[in-house]
């Protein structure tokens, strides 16, 4: 398959394209990778996008791999092919432990979390499965990071949701090595 939104060149964007590929190449990401490529056929908002992105990302409150925790879960819940695989790699260097990133491909609860990574996806898992939480799974983010905290939380999966089906129905490619995610539904 290929991508459905044709990668544009610098030459080929308009000034409205040209300045949002501008504020990605400057930005932290230094690419134009992943949804950016679709994003960009709707410059004013993919530029919005690409912003709170950033600001998910590299500014976020939440630890590392706690934040690549429910990016992963919002993945899984998409099947979203490329975020997971760039993202599996990120939790894993940010300290995530593989067997967590394993049982979530899977579609299974992780057998073994500490209490923040159980917060962490309980919050995500609720939130995707039944798209609200209950009081005890508000309580146990916010008593670990405060409100920031399950504000970024909230942001982190909003965002990467945007992500993951803008990479869905682009049909960006998979890296060449990348182990599928196979569909639960």
């Amino acid at each position: 398959m290929t991508e459905r939104f044709k990668p544009l060149s610098l030459e080929e964007m308009t000034p409205g394209q040209r300045r949002m590929a501008e504020n990605l190449l400057s930005g932290p990401r230094k690419g134009m990778r992943g949804p950016f490529s679709a994003l960009l056929y709707s410059p004013e908002i993919g530029d919005h996008a690409q912003k709170l992105g950033a600001e998910v990302r590299f500014q976020n409150s939440l630890p590392d791999p706690l934040k690549e925790l429910a990016i992963l879960v919002v993945a899984r819940f998409w099947t979203a092919q490329f975020e997971w695989y760039a993202h599996r790699r990120l939790a894993i260097e940010a300290g995530l432990d593989a067997a967590i990133t394993d049982a979530i491909a899977e579609g299974k609860r992780p057998a073994r979390m500490s209490a923040d990574e159980r917060a962490v996806y309980d919050f995500a898992s609720e939130l995707l499965e039944t798209r609200e939480v209950s009081d005890a799974t508000f309580a146990a983010v916010k008593d670990r990071f405060g409100e920031k905290g399950v504000v970024d939380l909230i942001c982190t999966m909003g965002y990467y949701g945007l992500v993951s089906m803008t990479l869905n129905v682009n049909r960006y490619p998979l890296q060449h090595d990348a182990v599928p995610l196979k569909k639960l539904r």
